[in-house]
Parts: structure tokens; sequence; C-alpha cells
């Protein structure tokens, strides 16, 4: 019978042929290098890109920001550039000068500020409409805060030159019903005595 010293020489003897090659190092790390440049190369490109769309967005942003234009929506007038008509016309607190007849010290109304500030226009129904709607009349009430004229003389244009019109408003600037032509957004040139000042207002199609 063999015993165990015997088993261990024989397995010796029989494992002494076997050749067990060395851990191959130097291709493992070139192989790990591939890798990492790999990694490198496709994080690289993933920044690049995300730096490339910040860069074009954000000019478009504050070119956007600082153009203040909006894309207008399907009932809003056709407008050309440069145009300033707000729709709707938001309802704030008006000027202290133009508060004469208004119960409350510190009415809130729909109006328009002229481009020098001496004239509003104050909205009693929106929006304006050409033509007139059925249902309420395109009556704005014009408030100076400078004195002078017996008239207000109102020339009325589109920006595109497609149409221009006069009206007259008797006894100054005051109560009136304004009706134009054809809707949208449309340039006011006020004159009342030795005053004058521009505005623009919005009318739509009822």
């Amino acid at each position: 019978m063999i015993d165990e010293r015997e088993v261990v020489d024989l397995l010796r003897a029989a494992t002494d042929d076997v050749v067990v090659p060395a851990a191959p190092t130097r291709d493992l790390a070139a192989a790990g290098d591939k890798r990492r440049h790999r990694r490198w190369v496709v994080v690289s490109l993933a920044t690049a890109t995300a730096v490339a769309a910040v860069a074009v967005a954000v000019p478009v942003a504050l070119s956007s920001e600082r153009s203040g234009r909006a894309v207008p929506s399907a009932n809003s007038p056709t407008t050309a550039p440069g145009a300033s008509c707000a729709d709707p016309v938001p309802s704030r607190v008006l000027p202290d000068w133009a508060r004469t007849g208004f119960s409350d010290p510190r009415p809130r109304m729909p109006y328009v500020l002229g481009d020098s500030g001496d004239i509003v226009a104050i909205f009693f129904a929106l929006p304006l409409t050409s033509p007139p709607s059925a249902d309420h009349n395109n009556k704005i009430l014009w408030v100076s805060r400078v004195a002078g004229g017996t008239s207000l003389h109102i020339t009325a244009t589109l920006p595109d030159g497609s149409a221009s019109t006069t009206r007259v408003v008797d006894g100054g600037p005051g109560p009136s019903i304004i009706d134009l032509p054809k809707p949208g957004c449309w340039h006011l040139t006020l004159q009342w005595g030795d005053n004058s000042d521009t505005l623009d207002v919005a009318y739509l199609a009822p």
C-alpha cells in the first residue's frame, strides 16, 4: 500500500514537466490603457457635444430675451418689426394725472401710455375690433397730461403701409369711439393743440 509521502512524490514528479506561462503583465497594462483611452474619448466627445449645444442655445436665448419678441398667437394681429401692440392690454393702476372722474383713488384699467408719456388711451371694452363687434363699442377715453387744444387729431397707419386713416375727437382729448378700417397693429399719431404723442393699439377681427 502506498503511503502519503509516496503520493506526494508521485504528484511532484508528474507536474515537473508542466510549464506555467508568466502573466502577460505588459499586455494587460496595454489593454487597460486602451480601455481608459476609449472611455476618455467617449467622455470628451459627449462633453464637447454638450458644450456646443449650450454655446448655440445661450446666444439664441439671450437674443430672444433682449429683443423681447414672442411668438404671436393665432388671434394676435399681424405686426411688422418694431410694432409694440399689446394683446390683451393689461389692467394697471392709472397714472395719477389720468384718474379724474374715477371714484376709486387708485383705479385699475387697461390702458396704453403714449411714447412721450403725455397721453393715455384708456379702454372700456376689449378687444378693440374691426369691423366693430356686435356686443361692445371701441370706446377709448383719451386723457392728456398736458393742457391745450380743442380737438384731438388722430392719424392711424399700419406699419406695412397697407392702410391709413384719420379721426378727430371734438373737444380735445376725452371720450370717443374709434373704429378703424381693418384688423392690425395700428400706429397712432396724436395731435392736440401744440402737443403731440404716439402709441400703438391692436384691432382684432371680431
